[in-house]
């Protein structure tokens, strides 16, 4: 699995376990929304710099963003409506 696509899958897996929208990782990363939506969506490769920001909001070690998914993990199922559960 190339880079790009292993950190879209660890985000996405840390930020739905988290319970986390894109919007409220972004604003706690303090980078755009968009930019967490392509990200995720691995059009994107993000500097260093932009991963310690992720993992820190995400309470996460950067060593996280970057581990090779588990042979059989499934992708994480979104979050209902985008939005946290109350």
């Amino acid at each position: 699995m190339r880079a790009a696509k292993r950190i879209a899958w660890n985000l996405r897996r840390l930020r739905v376990s988290r319970q986390l929208s894109q919007e409220s990782l972004a604003v706690d990363a303090n980078v755009d929304v968009s930019y967490v939506s392509r990200l995720e969506g691995a059009s994107e490769n993000p500097t260093i710099g932009l991963l310690e920001k992720l993992a820190s909001a995400l309470g996460a070690d950067i060593c996280d963003l970057l581990a090779e998914p588990s042979r059989g993990d499934r992708k994480p199922e979104p979050l209902k409506s985008g939005r946290r559960p109350k």
